[in-house]
């Protein structure tokens, strides 16, 4: 399969796609992608020089590896929304997360940084992601990408969202987003993938937009 983490599934038929398909979303992503950074240009530097201004000793970006397409990992950017040791600090918390099942959320994480609260109520420290998705690591739509050790605990269910590519938003992220618990959110992305297409994304993206305005359950 080519990574770490099988997806062997009686379900794998969930995932078929014409290949017509697959090159017009790649198609779709890559000019959706390259126009987001050329217009948002101006936001990523005012966001870089907000968090290095406030931040000076840390990194702008945070850069972390996560699971994707058939279990492949990658390198997921991110604008640094947390401590610099904020990786060192979550076994520590793990015991205070707040849904269940493979995955971590803590609506006052203490490792959070103060611009780090607001450009994630906003999803700005996600833009960086535009980045993945011209590298073909991610698409625009798509299950969010776990991380190893969130994956290593994936049930035979869980692991159906491995079976295309992770996304920067997705079904969920507009249909209540950290207010679901993690059970919840598989069913959304397997309902996504069963579903999917260009107009569907075109449809999640405007959602997206629409969610990034008026933010609930963001944190």
């Amino acid at each position: 399969m080519g990574g770490a983490y099988s997806v062997e599934s009686p379900y794998i038929g969930i995932a078929t796609a014409d290949r017509g398909y697959i090159f017009r979303k790649r198609l779709f992503d890559v000019f959706f992608a390259a126009a987001g950074i050329l217009f948002l240009l101006p936001v990523f530097i005012i966001v870089a020089a907000v968090i290095k201004i406030t931040e000076p000793r840390g990194s702008v970006f945070f850069k972390q590896t996560r699971i994707g397409k058939d279990g492949k990992p990658f390198n997921m950017y991110k604008f640094r929304s947390m401590v610099e040791n904020a990786e060192q600090l979550l076994a520590e918390l793990q015991h205070r997360n707040e849904i269940q099942g493979a995955m971590f959320k803590m609506k006052s994480d203490p490792r959070v940084t103060r611009i780090g609260k607001l450009i994630r109520k906003t999803s700005l420290d996600e833009l960086p992601q535009l980045w993945n998705v011209l590298k073909g690591d991610m698409s625009l739509v798509g299950p969010r990408p776990g991380l190893p050790q969130e994956v290593a605990q994936y049930t035979s269910r869980d692991r159906l969202r491995l079976l295309v590519p992770p996304g920067c938003t997705g079904l969920w992220q507009v249909s209540g987003r950290n207010g679901l618990s993690f059970m919840q959110m598989v069913e959304m992305d397997l309902d996504y993938i069963s579903r999917r297409s260009l107009l569907f994304d075109l449809r999640l993206i405007l959602k997206t937009f629409v969610v990034i305005v008026y933010p609930k359950n963001a944190y």
